[in-house]
Order: C-alpha cells, then structure tokens, then sequence
C-alpha cells in the first residue's frame, strides 16, 4: 500500500512540473533579451595620438598633409640624327640599282653576241631599248651607231660586245653635262632650291631626304612647306625636318603657297643657312591655274634671294608619261635638274636617256629605295656598269 502512494505522489509531481513548464512557455509579454553593449574603443596613448584629438577647447587643429603637385608630362625633344654624307651613295646602293636594271643591260649583250647579226635582230635590239624607254630617236642613234661598229669590228668577244655597249649607253646618259647641285650660299644670302613635280612622284618625300643628303655634308637647312593644298605635306615636311634638325615654316592648311616660300626664304636669311628648300604644291600639270600658281611662287621668292635651283620630280615607273610632266613644267619654270625616283623599282631606266635629252638638263639626284638616305647624286658611270652587269 505504501508503494503505491509513493509512486501516485511521483506522478502527481510530474505533472505539476509539466503544467508549470507549459505556463510559462505561453505566458504573454515576454520581453526581450537586454542588447549586447559593443566593446569600448580603446584610447590611444597621449604620445599616438593624431594631431587635433585633443579636447575640446585647447586649441588644437587638424594639420592636412598637402596636396601631391600634378605631375606634368615632360615633352622629350626628338633626337637629332647625324645623316651619312651624300658622296659614294650610289656607289654603295648599286646593287639595288642592278636587281631592277640588269635584265635589261643581260637582254642586249646577249642580242649583240650573236654569230649573225641579221635585221631581225637588229630589231630585236631597237624593241629592247624603246620597252626600257630610251626613247625612239635615242635608240635608233645607238643602234645606227652599234651595227656601224660591228661591222668595223668583225668578229666580236664577250668583253668587245659589253665595252661597245657600255660606250654607246654613256654616250647617251651624257657623263658631261654640269650634275653639280647648286646649293651654296651667296655671301649672306642662302641659295634657293624649288621643287616641283605632280602628285604621287614622292615630290615632299624627296624634299626631305634632300635635307637629310645636305645636313651630312654639314650645312644649315631650313624647308619650306608650301604645299598647303595637300593636308599632310607640312605633317610629313615637319618630321622629315626634326629628324635633322632643320627649322620647317609652314603656314595654315589652304594658305597663299607663295606667302609660306618668301616667309621661308626670309627665315633663312634671318639665321645665315646654307640653303632654304621649299616644297611646293603636287599640282596636276593639266590645271593651267595651278601652273601659273607656280609661277608665282618663283617670282615671290625672287624678291627676296636667287632660286638656284628647280628640281623637277619624276617618277621612273611612269617611263613616258612622265615626259609630258617635263615638258609642261619646263614651259612655267627653268627647270636646272631632275630628280628621278623609284628608279630601283623599275626596268624602265631608260628614262634617264630620254629626259635629259628631250629637256636638255640632267638627271641630278636619283632615289633607290624607301630609306630615309637612299636618295644619291647620279653617277653615270655607275648606272651604265650597274645595267650591264659585272
């Protein structure tokens, strides 16, 4: 009996804890546990603290560092090159010439080796010096010369047929005409060298590479950009002209070309250069108002200095429509030389023949590939010996 009250008094216990447990799990308006109160900030010690943490009322102030200065880009001046001098440049750059001009120098020799020397191959000779661009009446000349010596000679040796060749083609090239680039001061006074020429001759690019020839053989150059009809030609002028240190006058794009050529020959008297080049306009040679433009540029230039010298630009891969270009530009201005480029592009040098003996000036500078010293005085002996071959 006694083990039944103890175990009805257990389970009246349990139940009184779990209706108790139940009562304050339901109970309403529980409140919410209190905040977590954050850490303190710890305070620096007096000597770490910044400036300006002080209290409030001692005077302290912030002390800013100041600003960094804005740093401005240094303009680097582009270095001056030192040009090679313009002699033994041809010389040096003949094989370019040879690559291009050989086959036909290797085409005649090979014709005038033969055992019989009948019309027909004569022919054959006269159709190879008119596709190289001689020229008709220079080529019958050298081949009414050629089989005049022939037949003199008779029986012909390898070396006879290459040195009677060789004499005709320099007879024809003209090794005695004045080649001399007349680019000497008059006392005070600089000379003057006008370019002239049609567009896509490489007109501003020789320009250029005429300073850069005239710098190596130590004188003073200042250029011209008169070409203010072609929106790049005073860009292309003024780099060639940095490159050398050579002082460029230019003027706004579409401005009087005359005005930029007396304010350029002006320049050069001013600071005693050796010689001032002007670049004019690659002006159509069919545009009579342009031509006349040009005219005018010669005669602005006068007042100031002597123009001695007109460098007419040509092509040699446009053979003989280059001719025209010639004829036309000798009628404006007195052309003294022509400055004949790509000419190791081509297998058309013939023209240096052809020109020389339709304008009566010669050929004086001649360019030989893209570098920037690849324009050389014309040698004629050496153009004959590169067309013919070693």
């Amino acid at each position: 009996m006694d083990g039944y009250l103890g175990v009805i008094v257990i389970v009246a216990v349990v139940a009184l804890l779990a209706a108790g447990g139940l009562l304050l799990l339901f109970r309403p308006g529980r409140k919410a546990p209190p905040p977590v109160k954050p850490p303190e900030t710890p305070t620096l010690p007096e000597e770490k603290r910044p400036a300006g943490a002080g209290e409030e009322g001692e005077g302290a102030t912030t002390t800013l560092p100041p600003p960094a200065a804005p740093v401005t880009p240094v303009e680097v001046a582009p270095e001056i090159e030192v040009p090679p001098p313009s002699a033994g440049r041809m010389v040096r750059l003949r094989s370019r010439l040879a690559r291009s001009q050989s086959a036909f120098g290797r085409g005649l020799l090979e014709l005038l080796s033969r055992d019989r020397l009948d019309d027909e191959v004569w022919d054959e000779i006269e159709e190879s010096l008119i596709t190289a661009d001689v020229g008709v009446s220079p080529t019958r000349a050298m081949v009414e010369e050629l089989r005049t010596k022939v037949k003199v000679l008779g029986t012909r040796t390898p070396d006879e047929v290459r040195k009677l060749l060789r004499e005709q083609l320099l007879a024809q090239v003209n090794p005695d005409l004045d080649r001399t680039l007349r680019v000497q001061k008059h006392g005070d006074r600089p000379a003057v060298v006008l370019v002239v020429g049609v567009n896509g001759t490489g007109k501003t690019t020789t320009t250029g590479k005429l300073a850069r020839s005239l710098v190596g053989d130590g004188k003073k150059v200042v250029l011209g950009a008169a070409d203010t009809f072609r929106a790049a030609a005073a860009d292309q002028l003024q780099t060639w002209g940095e490159r050398v240190g050579a002082d460029v006058v230019r003027g706004p794009e579409g401005s009087d070309p005359a005005s930029v050529a007396f304010d350029a020959t002006a320049r050069g008297i001013e600071e005693k250069v050796d010689a001032v080049i002007v670049d004019t306009a690659g002006r159509l040679h069919t545009k009579t108002g342009l031509m006349d433009e040009l005219g005018k540029v010669k005669r602005v230039i006068e007042k100031k200095a002597t123009v001695d010298e007109v460098l007419l630009v040509l092509d040699a891969t446009t053979g003989q429509n280059g001719m025209r270009q010639a004829q036309v530009f000798g009628e404006v201005v007195n052309i003294t030389g022509i400055a004949l480029t790509k000419l190791d592009g081509t297998a058309k040098g013939g023209i240096v023949i052809s020109v020389q003996r339709e304008l009566g000036v010669p050929v004086k500078l001649v360019g030989l590939g893209e570098g920037p010293d690849d324009l050389a005085p014309f040698d004629p002996e050496v153009f004959v010996d590169a067309i013919l071959g070693d």
